[in-house]
């Protein structure tokens, strides 16, 4: 399908597009019908502007006759903005109050959520690593977006965004130089496979899929700031589920469990930095 540049105004209506969603839902299995409506929204309209789809009806036709176009599609709506030691006070927060703790456990399991294209992943890992507790530790680090996990799994990024990425780490109370955990080739940065070796990168939908394992730390990060607040408390009580008696569940700095049903099961490790730990 050609990708043109070409805006052009179009609109549909809400009940369109919970059709649209259903026949996605029926058809393929993935469920976006509880995704926070202006956000979806967006990000179809981007996808119809791009190929230049210009109804609602023409778009839903398409994808569900081409499954290839449909594969395009997922990876459009369901990419995130992320880099490595976002928000570094919230490693620094890792760093001065979960490490400590999980440390006492003879093996770790920490599942990323939503791990995009795994620049969260390294961050993790590095502070696994100068905690002295990577090696005893397996990382699932999971995406809806099997695009971004493949990145992900690759661990080769622009050398441009080191220079902001150093930053990053150093605020977030890096041990050594970020420099000595990669090595750069052409324009890119390979990270070192080490920081790789206890992940399982795999594809997870948090919208249908089931717990999997159980955790002492799971970190969910601007994941749910796309969904509704239905969905919000799903996910939630997924990761109630899939945490074990005293783990510790790390959001977005714009996310809370205030208005889940899981409020009372959680108490606060960091409020600033949206730090739970499972207390029942």
């Amino acid at each position: 399908m050609e990708q043109q540049s070409v805006s052009h105004a179009f609109s549909y209506s809400q009940e369109e597009l919970k059709a649209f969603l259903d026949a996605i839902k029926f058809m393929y299995g993935y469920d976006f019908t509880d995704y926070a409506e202006a956000s979806i929204k967006r990000r179809i309209l981007n996808f119809m502007n791009m190929y230049k789809i210009p109804t609602l009806q023409d778009l839903s036709k398409i994808l569900l006759k081409d499954e290839a176009v449909f594969e395009t599609f997922i990876q459009e709506l369901s990419v995130t903005v992320t880099e490595m030691f976002r928000d570094p006070t919230f490693y620094k927060s890792l760093r001065e109050n979960v490490m400590e703790r999980l440390a006492t456990y003879p093996v770790i399991k920490i599942w990323i959520a939503g791990c995009a294209t795994g620049e969260e992943v390294y961050s993790i890992a590095i502070v696994l690593k100068e905690a002295g507790l990577l090696e005893r530790s397996i990382i699932y680090a999971t995406d809806i977006n099997q695009r971004s996990i493949q990145i992900a799994k690759d661990g080769l990024y622009p050398v441009d965004n080191m220079k902001a990425y150093t930053v990053n780490y150093n605020k977030s109370g890096g041990m050594h130089s970020l420099s000595e955990y990669y090595i750069s080739k052409y324009n890119s940065v390979l990270f070192d496979k080490s920081l790789r070796d206890n992940v399982v990168f795999s594809p997870h939908n948090l919208t249908a899929d089931k717990s999997f394992n159980e955790f002492q730390l799971i970190v969910c990060r601007n994941v749910l700031i796309y969904f509704n607040q239905q969905l919000q408390n799903k996910v939630i009580n997924l990761f109630h589920e899939s945490l074990c008696s005293f783990g510790f569940l790390a959001l977005g700095n714009k996310e809370s469990l205030l208005f889940t049903d899981r409020k009372s099961n959680f108490e606060d490790v960091d409020k600033k930095e949206r730090i739970f730990m499972k207390i029942g």
